[in-house]
């Protein structure tokens, strides 16, 4: 049997442009946490720190799907380049301002502007999209994409704070500034494999988030985001209660490569169901396999459990841009992508707060009851809206279209 990995990676230009856009996506799991570990040491207040790299990370969301709206309009690389300038400028006055000892509003302006960073994990997708349209090759470049995503989610965050901890507080925010201008930079420079631009028909203007589908499947991993996010809180509360705090990074990492393992395996065997019970059937387990986490009262048994709740994870991830790809208009997918990202982390940003709330009221074990509420929600908006999801696209445009540099 053929490495379907290695199939896909044939494609001109795919190495290259998967490789840049890993690198240019680094921030993604950098910034937010290298924020709070410059500005922890620097000023020695854990609230600044924490609504600093809140405000980056909530207008970030909002404004990510905004940038790739344009994005489809007009091209990645007419619009990814001067965006990505002004963030990368923006994080090089946040460090100076924290390095210099600015005044405090000048670290949130710095935030606010940097946080025009553009979406690179749905440009990435949408250049596999590109190749592969309505081919199952693209189930298996979605899964790579969402291991990838995994590993950087792992990886990321540690290499922040080992940075700024080992060396001098700016060194984590430095470096992933520095991999979001060299890797954009690499990313746009590879132009034949960039999306063209298609027309915008009549009707067939305004948002994604207008689309049921966008609505449904963002709406369904607000909850799913809420899980990943609980997990990780419930997981550090649990094992500091237990007296092995220093257990906490193994259970986390554990989660994380539950879902990267099979995540893989689901983009080898390339299922032929229909995406939307695919779909059902993934959130439905991750529902399902959060109910084990509620006993789990043993650092053993909580990893273990951690393991088998992230099973499902990759595979939710992969479906739901799948349907995306599917059900929206071609006009509109880096915008759709982008809003089912945005819609992973408002979840994972509420889910750690309520999941906070609730293991600081009720204690550590119950911070999970959480997870298995958020799961049955998400599943239940999934359920319900299987028809949306099953239909299939109004219309597909023409072949021909604009190019980006035209």
């Amino acid at each position: 049997m053929a490495n379907p990995y290695r199939q896909i990676f044939r494609a001109p230009g795919a190495k290259g442009f998967a490789a840049a856009g890993f690198v240019a996506r680094m921030p993604m799991a950098m910034a937010p946490i290298g924020i709070v570990a410059m500005l922890s040491q620097t000023h020695g207040e854990y609230w600044l720190a924490g609504a600093v790299s809140a405000t980056f990370a909530f207008t970030n969301a909002l404004a990510a799907p905004q940038i790739s709206r344009l994005i489809d309009r007009f091209g990645q690389s007419r619009v990814a380049w001067p965006t990505a300038t002004v963030s990368t400028f923006a994080f090089c006055m946040l460090m100076l301002a924290t390095n210099r000892d600015w005044p405090v509003w000048t670290l949130f302006l710095s935030a606010f502007v940097a946080a025009t960073m553009p979406s690179m994990s749905a440009m990435v997708r949408a250049r596999w999209t590109e190749i592969f349209r309505d081919r199952p090759e693209l189930t298996t470049a979605f899964a790579f994409e969402s291991a990838a995503d995994e590993l950087l989610y792992i990886a990321g965050a540690s290499l922040a704070v080992g940075l700024s901890v080992a060396f001098f507080p700016e060194a984590g925010m430095l470096a992933s500034t520095s991999f979001l201008a060299f890797g954009t930079v690499a990313f746009i420079l590879q132009r034949s494999t960039e999306p063209r631009v298609r027309p915008v028909e009549h009707g067939a203007g305004g948002s994604a988030i207008r689309q049921r589908p966008v609505q449904i499947v963002t709406l369904a991993l607000v909850f799913i985001g809420a899980i990943f996010a609980t997990a990780e809180v419930s997981s550090v509360a649990i094992t500091k209660e237990l007296g092995q705090p220093g257990a906490a990074s193994l259970v986390i990492g554990v989660y994380a490569l539950g879902s990267f393992v099979v995540g893989l395996i689901i983009g080898a065997l390339r299922p032929t169901m229909p995406l939307q019970r695919q779909f059902a059937i993934a959130v439905g387990l991750t529902a399902l396999l959060a109910v084990p986490l509620l006993f789990a009262d043993t650092v053993p048994l909580l990893a273990l459990a951690v393991f088998v709740s992230g099973v499902a994870i990759s595979p939710t991830f992969i479906t739901a841009f799948g349907l995306i790809e599917r059900r929206v208009p071609e006009t509109m997918l880096t915008e759709g992508v982008t809003w089912v990202m945005t819609g992973i982390g408002i979840g994972m940003a509420l889910g750690a707060f309520v999941a906070g709330w609730v293991v600081d009221t009720y204690g550590a074990q119950n911070g999970f009851w959480v997870s298995v509420t958020a799961g049955a929600i998400s599943l239940s908006i999934v359920l319900a809206g299987q028809r949306s999801l099953g239909a299939t696209r109004a219309r597909r445009l023409p072949a021909a279209a604009v190019s980006p540099a035209e």
